[in-house]
């Protein structure tokens, strides 16, 4: 199994923690995208010039949005289709397989694989019965709210996160 990356998202949706491992497979290869673009037959000059195109990579920050706004959406959907007592739990692509854990203060613990990862629901509550609660939590010099784009800044935590995701994955 690989862990390509994972992030914690505070309840005012700001990404308090985020650790890449490994690129995904779409930012690892030639740098083409495996989706068909539209309108790729023509050519506007604003593209000739460089001046139209993306870039190719998102900062850490855009994609850390990108993720919530995921997770949001189809946390939402799944309450409305299924009721409230339905969760959100993961979802696969042909890239990646993106799980999710959210507390019930509304921390929530995202955490993105291969494809052919299992469930890791139980692994994310032990990040944060285990690691979050005890390093970051009980830490009194750690901040109770992460404002301002403070995030979760304590090396325990970070190693004790190498250390389980290495052991355990």
């Amino acid at each position: 199994m690989v862990v390509y990356s994972f992030h914690i998202f505070d309840r005012h949706a700001e990404c308090v923690y985020s650790k890449s491992w490994t690129p995904r497979p779409d930012s690892a290869g030639t740098g083409k995208t495996l989706r068909p673009q539209s309108g790729s037959s023509v050519t506007s000059q604003r593209e000739v010039d460089g001046v139209g195109e993306r870039p190719s990579r998102l900062s850490a920050q855009d994609d850390a949005k990108l993720i919530f706004g995921t997770i949001f959406s189809l946390r939402n959907m799944a309450r409305k289709l299924g009721g409230q007592d339905d969760n959100f739990i993961s979802y696969r692509t042909s890239q990646y397989k993106l799980h999710y854990y959210e507390t019930p203060t509304n921390l929530r613990f995202v955490m993105i694989t291969d494809t052919k990862t299992n469930n890791l629901r139980v692994v994310l509550h032990q990040i944060y019965v285990n690691l979050y609660v005890e390093f970051v939590v009980k830490n009194p010099l750690s901040p109770v709210e992460h404002s301002g784009g403070v995030g979760v800044a304590n090396e325990l935590f970070e190693m004790g996160l190498e250390r389980f995701v290495s052991a355990a994955l």
